[in-house]
């Protein structure tokens, strides 16, 4: 396998996961958005924050790309979205870090290192950008997964339907 394709099947494993998130809020009632399920108390609207701010925006705009903007955009708690701001808005957020990740990754070859590793981490790295998409993929997966059984407990709902 080349080089691209290995990076046009890692771009497609993590759509996969964006659109399994996407879709699944989608099918959440808006009330039930805002509302936690788990002893853990995260909403399926905050989920979608964490993963727009503490992910998407994090791992490849702050940390990956280095960029100054993204920086000054961080948010002290990626789990809670602003109390005023509509359900529409917060997965509009997602959509478009994922756009602007995207941009990235298409923009940076798989072996170049992160221009802006955090030093509170410095016994911890992700190396280049094939590591941290791999990383990308399976925190989003799990998060799929989180929100898959929230969804089964709002309203009996399921992604993968298994007859």
């Amino acid at each position: 396998m080349t080089i691209d394709a290995y990076k046009t099947s890692l771009r497609s494993a993590l759509t996969n996961q964006r659109e399994h998130i996407l879709g699944t809020l989608e099918s959440i009632p808006d009330k039930a958005l805002r509302q936690s399920v788990l002893p853990s108390k995260w909403t399926p609207l905050g989920l979608a924050y964490h993963l727009a701010m503490d992910v998407e925006r994090f791992w490849f705009l702050e940390v990956m790309a280095g960029d100054p903007r993204a920086i000054a955009e961080s948010v002290e708690d990626g789990w809670h979205p602003p109390a005023d701001m509509p359900a529409e808005s917060v997965i509009a957020v997602y959509r478009h870090e994922i756009e602007r990740a995207n941009a990235v990754i298409d923009a940076t070859p798989l072996d170049q290192p992160p221009a802006n590793w955090p030093a509170r981490w410095s016994n911890w790295r992700l190396h280049n950008l094939q590591e941290m998409m791999l990383h990308v993929i399976t925190e989003t997966a799990v998060h799929a997964g989180h929100l898959d059984a929230v969804r089964e407990l709002i309203d009996g709902g399921q992604w993968f339907v298994i007859s």
